[in-house]
């Protein structure tokens, strides 16, 4: 689960706001447009989708479209699911391609990609270490000869795409992708496009911590979110207003367990297969979900120091970085945009 919180006083006001909007137009029609919300399950976790739509109508047929969006992207990405693409691609690893959909093909190769970008940070062929570990389940520590054994099924190079065949194959018995590092970002990207479809005007997919925004709220203000601070439950570091923008947030508070004093978390590091301990967060604001989620996690696993560098390197990127003593860096785009929540 990523970690990053839409800001409580934020939802209060937007609440209040479509409260009075709603018993305004009851006396008599109004241009302004309204607020709907909705929340359900998907992909594992609580799914919240506030829509700005000129009536509860197109309010309510643009979070439809968008919920149903996710259910089918979840059906095709969910590791979870026996059924899925991506379990077939997994249950035929070293014995022959798979061929998939669009979607799967387009979200496997900007995981590749993030791999590249990340110098091999992001890794969506980590799964036999992260089952290794079972950080929620088993709660177990493996020894370095069984993390040594796992090197050959965690190489993310090994992927192959045939993007003319629309196949995906794991030339190794025990490979496995998983994509939970990313697909709810690219999940949040689908539905905004299916909401402005169905034309809301404004909106917020907030999957987790993974959330991707549009337009404005009905006083043309943006979509305030707030960043969790990663050792103070229910505390925000910052506020920050997004513009168009997706955030996310990877942290070591959420998934984890302590044993003898030390913390072992889920965001592994794909050099050594142990958790990563250079970061306590990392938040990243982007235009695409997709680049955000994935960036975040590799990032944690650069470190500080490259996963910055970084940053300023790519135009559309910023971060907010909080290295294991607590110490936050912020990149040079951020400045003058957050605010004290």
């Amino acid at each position: 689960m990523k970690s990053l919180l839409l800001n409580a006083r934020s939802i209060t006001i937007a609440g209040l706001a479509l409260a009075s909007f709603a018993s305004c137009a009851e006396v008599s029609p109004s241009p302004l447009p309204i607020i709907v919300k909705r929340a359900q399950m998907h992909m594992g976790t609580l799914v919240t989708i506030t829509a700005v739509s000129p009536n509860q109508d197109v309010g309510n047929r643009a979070m439809q479209v968008a919920f149903d969006e996710i259910k089918r992207l979840e059906q095709l990405l969910s590791t979870w699911r026996s059924d899925s693409e991506l379990s077939r691609v997994n249950q035929e690893a070293g014995r022959r391609p798979v061929q998939v959909s669009s979607e799967t093909l387009e979200l496997v190769t900007r995981s590749l990609e993030l791999g590249r970008l990340t110098m091999g940070g992001f890794n969506i062929a980590l799964g036999p270490a992260i089952e290794a570990w079972s950080v929620l389940e088993r709660q177990r520590i493996p020894d370095e000869r069984e993390l040594k054994r796992l090197k050959p099924l965690v190489d993310w190079t090994r992927i192959q795409v045939n993007q003319e065949a629309r196949t995906i194959y794991l030339p190794h018995t025990g490979m496995r992708i998983d994509v939970g590092g990313i697909g709810k970002g690219y999940a949040a990207d689908r539905a905004v496009e299916e909401m402005k479809r169905a034309g809301a005007r404004g909106g917020a997919v907030a999957l987790s911590g993974d959330i991707k925004t549009f337009g404005v709220l009905p006083d043309r203000n943006r979509f305030p979110v707030g960043i969790r601070h990663p050792r103070e439950k229910g505390a925000l570091i910052a506020l920050i207003d997004l513009n168009d923008e997706a955030i996310s947030t990877a942290g070591d508070y959420e998934r984890f367990f302590e044993r003898d004093g030390i913390r072992y978390h889920h965001i592994l590091d794909p050099q050594t297969l142990q958790p990563a301990r250079a970061c306590q967060s990392v938040t990243v604001i982007a235009k695409e979900g997709t680049m955000a989620d994935g960036l975040d996690t590799g990032i944690f696993a650069l470190g500080p120091e490259q996963g910055m560098a970084l940053v300023e390197r790519l135009p559309g990127v910023e971060a907010i970085i909080i290295d294991q003593e607590g110490k936050i860096t912020v990149s040079s785009g951020l400045r003058g945009r957050l605010h004290a929540p």
